[in-house]
Order: structure tokens, then sequence, then C-alpha cells
């Protein structure tokens, strides 16, 4: 898995964007509503942010910021590292581990098309994982 090329990792369909001009609140809200726990904040079609539920712990509830008028722009995480779809998983891997970081938008020519995130190589071995307790479940 490791060695795949990222835009065979990368939850495209569950890239969420938003303008920098986004309130918490409402970027909050369509995260809760897709399930998804980071927003990659875009201007002018250019990633220039992303905003995650750590972000909005850290940044927004711990510091008594009301969401309903606080814009990503003021609590996203600016100029983020961003990888191309051709590079491989464990290179992106790489990159959070050390940044510290759970969330890398995926981007070419500056322009956002996946997101992937360090949970992403969880998945193949969490869906094993299933596979194998519900077959254990069946034989009881």
């Amino acid at each position: 898995m490791f060695s795949q090329r990222i835009k065979q990792v990368m939850q495209a369909e569950q890239l969420l964007t938003a303008a920098p001009s986004t309130t918490v609140l409402d970027a909050c809200s369509s995260m809760a509503r897709d399930r998804l726990s980071a927003v990659v904040v875009v201007q002018d079609g250019l990633v220039t942010g992303i905003f995650t539920e750590r972000d909005a712990v850290q940044r927004v509830i711990a510091e008594g910021r009301d969401p309903r008028g606080t814009l990503l722009a003021d609590v996203m995480t600016p100029r983020p590292v961003t990888v191309h779809p051709d590079k491989s998983f464990g290179h992106a891997l790489a990159l959070m581990h050390e940044r510290g970081i759970r969330h890398v938008p995926v981007a070419v020519d500056g322009k956002p098309v996946g997101i992937v995130s360090a949970r992403d190589a969880l998945d193949p071995e969490l869906e094993e994982f299933v596979c194998e307790a519900s077959r254990r479940e069946a034989m009881l």
C-alpha cells in the first residue's frame, strides 16, 4: 500500500473545500454532514489553507472564539504542504509524520484534486479485521 500512488489512495470524492471567508460554524457543519475531518481552503481555485477538527478544538473552542463569527482565514493552517497525486502514499505518510499532521491536500499546479489522511493507511487493515470478525461470528 505504501508504494501505491496517491491517486490510487486519495479521497477525491470526499474532498471538501471552502473559501477563506467561510465561517467556522459553516465549515464544521459541512464536515459533520459529510462525515469528514478536514476542509481544504481554496481561493481563486488554489489551495491556500487547511482546517481540521484539531483546528476547531485548539484554535476555536480552546481559545473561546465564536464559531459563528470566526472565519477560516483566521484559524486555518495557511500554505499547507501538498502532494502530487503521482507521489507514493508512503511519501505522504512520511510528510505527515515529519510535520505532525494528519491530512495532506493533493494538488496539481496548486489546484486541489483530493486529500489523503493518516487514517487512509488504516483502512485496508481495518477492513480485513472487520471481514475476519464477521467470518468468526458466522462460525459460532
